[in-house]
């Protein structure tokens, strides 16, 4: 044999060990299971005080049944205002709005444009109360003007007390609450996430209870997050849950909050304008399931947040987004403390949250607990004291889309009786 040959015999024979000692290498491995990594156990809430009762003890156990879930990510849905943080974002942006002079006056001065739901007499008191001409409204200084606006805005009725919105659909829309999204009229996605980091920082820095001054009124002034749902959305997240907000404040002052507990812009939905050519947001709404955008007749509220669920996270389109789809296309958890949240509570499939507002649909559905999946639980920060008097679910706890108040009934149609609030 030569010497080349000599040396790819070599080479050859080493190759073979090697790959059997590999071979012998891996065998003694899968004998040995103290050679193998251990698995990282399931997270549990670090936070205990603020919860009732077994909460804790029932989010945790739900927390370790789909922890790190093989067959997918389970999906988590939170509201924002009041449930994750005490207190509410979108009225935080609009106090600054108008302290800061940023709102926008209508295009000719009509103010029926910036919403298809506004009354005449509001767009009437409006036009009245504030100046044409300017390029932002001097809502800092004129105070008739912040007044008005204020005043459709937080309780939907003009100064003189003249109904400022009417004709929607009570169970998809609240046309104050889109309002204040239409009012960012002419700014872009950017300025907005500014305007509302710059509120976000003044009401976290002032002291809790304060308040501030909005034309003559006077209106709180401060946020804070809740630790408790801190905590929650770490456990979850760290658990293999997929984590969402859903919200019907603006979309973009969403996003700038839900950074505060890790949430992503992209996992924050709000309510969506639609943009010009130039990327500045118009007085137009996007739509979901059956409403096209421009409608402006469906936003994430009740019914419409099932809609925005069931497209943007769960991916379905046209008009079966509007339904309730099977359980395995829905979300696990959900927590909310309102009825513009008791569609998409009902849909999840494992547990629902409720913090206690004094709701009447949502805590008739929490109390009444026919399938054992509500858990109630007092507000971290300033809970509510007990109701007095028992919630109307048997005669009027149910607001029906034309604004008719029914009982709160079951899926099968009986109606749910009254029940005494006994989480407080």
């Amino acid at each position: 044999m030569n010497q080349r040959a000599r040396l790819r015999s070599s080479a050859v024979t080493a190759a073979l060990a090697l790959a059997a000692a590999s071979l012998v290498s891996a065998g003694a491995a899968e004998a040995n299971p103290r050679d193998h990594r251990t698995p990282r156990p399931c997270p549990t809430l670090k936070v205990s005080e603020g919860w009732y009762g077994d909460n804790k003890a029932r989010v945790d156990a739900l927390v370790a049944e789909h922890c790190r879930d093989g067959g997918g990510k389970p999906v988590a849905v939170f509201d924002w205002d009041n449930t994750v943080i005490k207190n509410d974002v979108g009225d935080a942006t609009f106090h600054w709005l108008l302290r800061n002079d940023r709102v926008r006056p209508p295009r000719n001065g009509d103010w029926s444009t910036t919403s298809r739901h506004l009354t005449p007499e509001a767009a009437t008191a409006l036009g009245e109360a504030c100046p044409g001409g300017v390029r932002v409204l001097p809502t800092a200084t004129d105070t008739r003007c912040a007044d008005e606006l204020l005043s459709v805005y937080a309780s939907g009725a003009t100064t003189a007390g003249k109904t400022a919105f009417a004709g929607h659909d009570r169970r998809r829309t609240e046309p104050q609450y889109a309002w204040l999204a239409q009012l960012l009229r002419g700014w872009t996605t950017r300025q907005v996430e500014s305007f509302a980091a710059a509120a976000r920082a003044e009401n976290l820095a002032a002291p809790q209870g304060a308040t501030q001054r909005v034309g003559t009124a006077q209106v709180t002034g401060w946020v804070r997050y809740y630790p408790q749902q801190r905590d929650l959305i770490r456990t979850l997240r760290d658990a293999g849950f997929d984590v969402w907000i859903v919200s019907a404040s603006p979309e973009p002052v969403v996003d700038v909050w839900a950074k505060g507990v890790g949430v992503a812009p992209s996992h924050a939905i709000g309510i969506r304008n639609t943009t010009d050519r130039g990327g500045r947001l118009t007085a137009h709404l996007k739509g979901c399931g059956t409403v096209r955008d421009g409608e402006d007749t469906m936003i994430t509220y009740i019914d419409g947040k099932r809609c925005w669920i069931n497209q943007e996270i769960f991916g379905v389109r046209g008009p079966a987004a509007e339904r309730v789809q099977p359980a395995s296309r829905r979300q696990v958890f959900a927590a909310g403390d309102s009825d513009t949240d008791v569609s998409f509570l009902r849909d999840a499939t494992g547990l629902r949250l409720v913090l206690n507002r004094n709701k009447n649909e949502l805590m008739c559905r929490a109390y009444e607990n026919g399938d054992g999946r509500w858990i109630v639980n007092p507000m971290f920060i300033e809970p509510k004291q007990r109701k007095a008097t028992p919630y109307p679910c048997a005669s009027t706890g149910y607001t029906a889309g034309d604004g008719t108040a029914e009982p709160v009934r079951r899926s099968d149609g009986s109606v749910i009786p009254d029940q005494q609030d006994r989480v407080f």
